[in-house]
């Protein structure tokens, strides 16, 4: 008697061969992550050697410019001092990247809604960032004196100009078969705002809101040049005076790390809010 396909015991269900196309473009997807995570450290490593062998080749004094390793050692050192200087720089750029944005934001929105009052007040706008960063800074801490809003307001205005730009493109460069679309279906001004407009704008405003996090803290810092006892650009402007370089340039590091920390933190808030934005083959 021979025994029936159906009378063998199923053992486990049967392996179904993976597409080749998705096998393909996983790989692909995990060469871009790989791309993306060594590069950039590939390029911080080959900067760090290039200082040292600048130093090194042109015998540079250590007033003048210190080793990777001597910076090393005075993060580590005074590492106390630089965070007890960092955290009031870090809330005077959050909270200038905060009030910016927002401000950008909402004038934005009612320059689209309104091309009279963006005829009149876009060309003020632009002469307002015209003027000189260092030139607004010593205006505003006469102003509101010395304490965190001069430095808020600082940073807060080296974010605006870039978002508003960004966002009233990307509000008025909405599909017209799309806007047709929804005015036949009577959608109100509103509704085709968050439903269209805003959500057309969302990659133009991640791409001014990746600018503003690295601009924010230079902003603070500029703030805190021209009137501030603690604070990383104090600190600078200390180390400067006292021809302490391996301080300077940890005070840097710390700043150029903020902005970094700025950067990473708008990146992967776009990723996870703008998911039907097609990656980047590149």
């Amino acid at each position: 008697m021979t025994t029936s396909s159906i009378d063998t015991p199923v053992t486990g269900l049967a392996q179904v061969p993976a597409d080749p196309e998705y096998l393909a473009w996983a790989a692909a997807r995990q060469r871009r992550v790989w791309r993306r995570r060594i590069l950039p450290a590939l390029g911080i490593v080959g900067l760090v050697v290039l200082w040292w062998a600048v130093i090194a080749i042109f015998d540079v004094k250590p007033f003048i410019a210190p080793t990777p390793w001597a910076v090393l050692e005075t993060l580590y050192a005074k590492r106390a001092v630089l965070l007890d200087n960092l955290i009031p720089t870090a809330m005077e750029a959050a909270g200038g990247f905060l009030l910016g944005n927002l401000a950008a934001i909402a004038i934005a929105t009612v320059f689209v809604h309104n091309k009279t009052l963006q005829d009149i007040f876009f060309p003020v706008v632009l002469m307002f960032n015209a003027v000189p960063l260092v030139a607004k800074a010593p205006v505003l801490v006469l102003i509101m004196g010395n304490g965190m809003e001069p430095k808020i307001t600082i940073a807060a205005l080296v974010c605006f100009f870039p978002t508003l730009v960004n966002m009233v493109r990307g509000l008025e460069s909405v599909n017209p078969q799309a806007m047709e679309l929804m005015r036949v279906l009577s959608a109100s001004k509103t509704e085709i705002f968050f439903r269209l407009r805003l959500l057309n704008a969302l990659p133009y405003l991640f791409s001014a809101l990746r600018i503003a996090a690295s601009m924010c803290v230079i902003g603070a810092v500029v703030g805190e040049w021209v009137g501030a006892t603690v604070g990383i650009g104090a600190m600078i402007l200390q180390a400067t005076f006292n021809f302490d370089s391996p301080l300077l340039y940890a005070a840097i590091v710390m700043s150029a790390s903020l902005s970094g920390l700025f950067f990473l933190l708008v990146t992967l808030a776009e990723r996870w809010i703008i998911r039907w934005h097609p990656e980047s083959t590149h």
